[in-house]
Parts: C-alpha cells; structure tokens; sequence
C-alpha cells in the first residue's frame, strides 16, 4: 500500500516525465483555454501561448522541454508553414507577385535600417552582432495564420501578399545568418557560393518538378485510397524539410515549398484538405503555440534592469518597424485599413525562424544573454499583439465581405442553391459527388441530394432499401469534406420523370448527370434518358464525363455559343464552372464571341470571383473540331449547349454530344444547359413548340431505322 502510493507520487513528481498524463494535460490546455478565452474576447492562440509559460520550466515547471515536446512542436511549426503554402491563391499570388516582392522588400528592409542602428549605437555591440540581431526583427512567423483559416479569408489579396513576403524576408534572412556564420568562422569564400546556389537549386528541383509528378501518379494510381492520401502528404511534407535542411536553409522553407508543390493537387473544399486543416488546428498547431510559451522565462523581467530595456526596445523596434512596412504597403496598393491591420497581423509576429537566428547566433557567441532573453520576451509580446491585430482586422473583412455580397444581385439565389445528382451507375458517382462538392456554395444551408428512381413494380420496395444501402457510404463521403449529403429514392415507371418530379419537389437549381452510355435502337425510338430530362425540366444541368480525378486537370476549356449570355442560367455556371477552377487552381481557355466575353467577363466582376482566363477568338460552329488541335489530354473541355427553343440555340448543338463523345474520348468533358426561363416564371418550353416535338419524335425515329438499315 505504501509502495502505491510511493509510486503515485513520483507519477507527480516535477516536471512530469510518465507521457500519458503530459499528453493529458496538453490535451486539456487544448481544448479549455479556447473556451475559457472566447467570453473575453481573447484569441485562443494568445491563451495557448500564455499556458504555455505558465506549465512550461521557467514557470510551474510541470513539463520541460524534452524529445516528444520538441517532436510535436516541430511538427506545429512545419504544419502552419505548410497549410500557408496548400492554401495560398496561386493565380492571385502569380498575379501580384510583385506586390509579394514589394512588400517582401518593405518588410525586410524596414526593420533592418531600423534595428541596426539601435543595436549598433544604441546598445554598443559590434557590427556582426548588430546586423544579425536587426535582420531578426525582418523575420516572422505566420502564428496567427490559423485566426485567417478560421475566418475563411485566406484567398483575400493581403493575405496572398503577406504570405510571400514571408518566404522571400525568412529565406533572406537565413542566408544573411548563413554568410554571418560563415564569416566568423572564417569560410566565407567562393565554394561557399558556388554550395548555396546549388544546394537551392537541387532543392528547387526536386520539391517543383519531381514531387509534382510522384503526387499525381500516387493521387492516380491510389485513388480510393483515402487514407494513404494524408500519409502520402505528411511524408512529403518531413521529406521537405528533411531536403532543405540539408540544403543549409531552415526546415520551415521546406515546408512552405512542399504546400506550394501539392497546392494545385488539394482543392480547398476538398476531404483531404479538410483532414490536413482538422488534424493541424487540433493537435500538431496547439502544441507548437504552447512550446513557444514554454521558452519565456519570466524572470528575466526581474533579472535587471539591462534585460527589461532590451527587451523593450526589441518589442517597439519589431511592431513599429512591421507597422510602417504594412502602412507603405496600404498606401502604394490602396488596401483598406482592415488589409493593413491584417497585413501587419500576419507579419508582426515573431517565432521560429527569430528563435532560430538568435539561438544560432547564441551558440556561436557572436549575441550574449540580454539579447537571447530580450528576444525570448519579444516572441510573446509580437504574438500576443499580432494575434489581436489579426482577429480585429479578420473580422472586419468578413463584415466587408458580407456587406458587399448583400450588394450583388447574384449572391442572394446562390446562398439557398440546391444541387440534385441523379445516379444510374454507383460507380460513377464519386467523381460527380467531389465536382458537386467543389462547386457548390459553402454559405447554402442545403445538401447535396443524391437520388435514386427505382422502377415502380412489385420489387420496388426492396430495391429501394438496396439503393439506399447503396448510397449511404457517399454521405461518408460528403462529410469528410464537411458537406451535408442527402439520399433520396424514389418510385417512378420512367427514371426521367421521376428525376424531373423530384427536382421541382426540392426546387433544384442545378441537376448534375452522369454521361449517357450508348443507346441501342430500341431506346432510340423511346427517347433518350437526359433528353427527356432535359425536356422535363428547366434547371441549369451539367452532363458529365470526367475521366481522371479532377485536380489532375490543368485548364479548362470553354465552348459557348452566340447569345448564350441572354439564357437565365447565364451567371449560374459562369459562376461554377469559374469556382471550379479557383478550386483546382488552373487557368480558363474561353473560345465565344466578343459579347459573350464581355458579359463572362461581367460576371467575374459582379461576384468578385479572379479566375486566370484567356479567350481566344472562334466564330466557326460548323468546323467546330478545329478546336481538337487546341485540346490537350490533361483539359476539362466544357460545351455550352441549349435547350430547343432557347436564345442561344443553333442547329450545330444537335449533334455537338457525339462528336465529343468520339473526337475527345480520352478527356473529361461536360455539356452544359443553362436554365432557359426563370424559375418563378410560368413559362416553360413545352409550351412553346409543341408541333415541333412531334416532328422531332418521327425525325428521331426515321434515322434510328436509317441507321439500323445502314
């Protein structure tokens, strides 16, 4: 009995060692401090921070910094650099990446004319003590990169903007500590160059043009294996650390490099995605946050007065410097004042790589002990302030946001849309659920209806528990993403009614079809399915063949016909087809007219959506295959067609379908019919041409016998 209780006290000993209650006790600083924090307005990450100075070893001494803290902490840090590369914008990256360089300029440039001085005639320190300690205040890390996360803003401008200043001020930074190094140890010569240049170059290499390849071959090959998808992505991401460590740069860099490789091939609304951020903001972040708590020692504002001032000092000279550098960014851009604040959020924070300087330059003796602790100081500080900076500008670019959606007469329909995916082949279903996943509105309280029409006879009852059965594992699927999933079933004598029923039951604004499979001449003379869904209803529908998982595309080619912007679903799938490619991160080729382009091009505008487009001039519908010489096997290639009837229907559409069917067989493709009257109105197709079908039914009919004969 004594011996038990002798051994539950050593349990508690501190700091603690046994790792299942140090696992514990992080797990609930986790999860409580948040909470906690949230009813004072605080954000969480500043929470995370302080509980880690007060459990860490120059506070209650409960835990110290051992292996599986360092681990964990690693990996948070490596988590954050790498979720900023995943979700940076690329297109709207590459199209301010001189706003990155300008920027990246003012930020690395700012601090150091500012700090150098202070630490030179200010504080007396030598020329390379000074010049290492300033080019610590360029440095920062994106700490309060998950407040941006949270507030669904990470595709803003001033985000892109800020993002790749980090990486180009951190890169230079480490090469500044790199040649320091260098030269107090007197290696600063050529082959130290020619090393540098080339150890980049091979990491370069390597991480944007191999690892590319390897991910869309594994994406492939592995495709229903969801799980290895996140291990895959994890080893990539060490991997690239682990390479540019070895390169002689930081291991965060590797990180960076290793989202920006994968970017393209992790759409944002995607499962994958969604268990990267879960898994990141739940564990491995935290952690990191609560080690960088655990290296303040507090008592160095009780070591003297020496320690205080430089520590003070380092914090005005950071957050003024940082300041300044957001303020000339506002002001040369036109940002808002939210931008800027939020700029200056993203960038005044200073952890890793600041903590890697200065402890480098600790170890080698070129900084002493005031400026180790002013810095470990500064770390809370900056975080602490950068962290309030953030959620205050985040927050008032969600309200901007809002206010401007309230604005735009697209936005109020799209906001309760409803997408219904028939299903005839359950095989086909998982590439049309992740394209409705994609497209759809994140803001849209409905789901995603998948439906399956069973034949009303005397089986109908069992085959209705068997469809279902069927579908459910999909709505797994929709919730790996975060989509609400539903499944319908439905008892009909003809699929193409009960289709049509269904989507006026659940007022459906967008139908999404797989593919037809050949007819044979029986099915002819009755009437193909998608026809006769297309003359049953009115919603915007899209016919899809997609080939080859989606992210591996790498344009989209649109074909739209004269007057197609006068159609009622016009802005409909301008605006899908358009997120569908911000979601894949690839470029738009559009071949219409000048109007149409216009009109797009309205759209665009109109719902803030900046997708990469070029349009090259086509006029020629009859010669419509001199498009296959553009085609290239990686393209989405999508037609725009039209119902009979409608404004932009021409005779050439009728016979569009086979033709992609046969000259694009080896590329995913899609037909679209947009919405031809509006939704409230009372119009509808039949109405207007009822002759015409009749002749259209014993047209049909004479060519399917002709073509029986032949």
């Amino acid at each position: 009995m004594i011996e038990s209780f002798t051994n539950l006290i050593q349990e508690f000993e501190l700091p603690l060692s046994n790792p299942i209650p140090i696992f514990s006790l992080v797990l609930f600083i986790i999860l409580l401090t948040p909470i906690l924090l949230r009813k004072l307005n605080i954000p969480g990450i500043i929470g995370l921070i302080i509980a880690g100075v007060i459990i860490g070893p120059y506070g209650t001494n409960i835990l110290e910094k051992n292996s599986a803290v360092d681990l964990f902490s690693t990996i948070g840090l490596l988590y954050i650099m790498f979720i900023a590369g995943l979700e940076l914008d690329l297109n709207e990256f590459k199209s301010n990446k001189n706003k990155s360089l300008l920027f990246g300029f003012f930020t690395f440039i700012i601090p150091l004319g500012i700090g150098f001085p202070v630490c030179y005639y200010l504080f007396g320190y030598n020329f390379d003590a000074s010049f290492l300690t300033a080019s610590m205040f360029a440095t920062h890390t994106l700490v309060s990169y998950p407040i941006i996360s949270k507030f669904g803003i990470t595709k803003n401008q001033a985000v892109a903007v800020t993002v790749g200043g980090t990486i180009l001020t951190d890169t230079a930074v480490l090469i500044i500590l790199a040649v320091i190094m260098g030269k107090s140890q007197g290696n600063l010569t050529s082959d130290f160059w020619i090393q540098l240049g080339v150890s980049l170059a091979i990491f370069s290499v390597i991480m944007l043009v191999i690892v590319p390849r390897i991910a869309k071959w594994f994406f492939r090959k592995l495709e229903s294996e969801k799980h290895s998808h996140y291990i895959f992505v994890l080893s990539i991401v060490f991997f690239a650390a682990f390479l540019a460590e070895i390169a002689g740069f930081e291991p965060i860099i590797g990180a960076f490099v290793a989202g920006l490789a994968l970017n393209k091939l992790i759409p944002a609304s995607s499962a994958l995605m969604n268990r990267i951020e879960f898994i990141g903001n739940s564990l491995f972040i935290p952690f990191f946050l609560i080690s960088v708590g655990m290296l303040v020692d507090v008592r160095v504002i009780f070591s003297g007065p020496t320690a205080l001032i430089i520590a003070g000092t380092f914090s005005i000279v950071a957050l003024s410097s940082k300041w300044i550098a957001a303020w000339f960014t506002q002001l040369i851009f036109r940002y808002s004042k939210a931008q800027r604040q939020l700029i200056f959020g993203l960038s005044g924070s200073s952890a890793a790589a600041t903590l890697a300087v200065i402890l480098v330059g600790f170890k080698a003796e070129i900084l002493d002990e005031n400026i180790l602790n002013g810095t470990i100081i500064l770390i809370l500080v900056t975080c602490v302030v950068a962290s309030f900076a953030t959620e205050k500008a985040a927050k008032m670019i969600v309200i901007e946001t809002e206010n401007d959606e309230n604005g735009d007469m697209l936005k109020p329909t799209v906001h309760n849309e409803h997408i219904l995916l028939p299903i005839a082949n359950v095989l086909n279903i998982e590439k049309l659920l992740e394209f409705s996943i994609f497209i759809k509105d994140k803001k849209s309280a409905n789901p995603v209806s998948i439906l399956s029409v069973v034949s009303n006879n005397e089986e109908a009852e069992l085959n209705i528990l068997k469809a279902r059965n069927k579908l459910e594992e999909f709505v797994k699927q929709g919730s790996a993403s975060e989509t609400n999933v539903n499944v319908i079933t439905t008892i009909d004598h003809n699929p193409a009614s009960g289709i049509a029923r269904i989507s006026r039951e659940i007022m459906a604004d967008i139908i999404i079809l797989g593919w037809p499979q050949r007819s044979g001449f029986i099915e002819k003379i009755v009437g193909e399915k998608v026809e006769n869904i297309l003359n049953n209803t009115d919603k915007t529908t899209f016919v899809c063949h997609i080939e080859k998982p989606l992210v591996l595309h790498k344009r989209i080619v649109i074909v739209a016909p004269p007057l197609t912007e006068h159609e009622n679903g016009f802005e409909l799938w301008v605006h899908k087809i358009s997120k569908l490619a911000l979601e894949l991160s690839i470029p738009i080729l559009l071949y219409c007219n000048e109007a149409s382009e216009k009109a797009i091009r309205k759209v665009f505008k109109k719902a803030k959506l900046k997708p990469s487009i070029e349009v090259p001039p086509f006029t020629d519908w009859e010669d419509f295959l001199i498009l296959s010489r553009h085609i290239h096997v990686d393209d989405l290639f999508v037609l725009v067609s039209a119902r009979k009837g409608a404004t932009s229907y021409i005779s050439s559409l009728e016979s569009l379908p086979t033709k992609l069917e046969k000259y694009f067989a080896t590329n995913s493709r899609f037909i679209i019919y947009p919405q031809q009257y509006n939704a409230n109105s009372d119009q509808y197709a039949v109405y207007t041409e009822p002759l015409n079908k009749g002749i259209e039914a014993v047209q049909k009919i004479s060519k399917g016998i002709g073509s029986f004969f032949k």
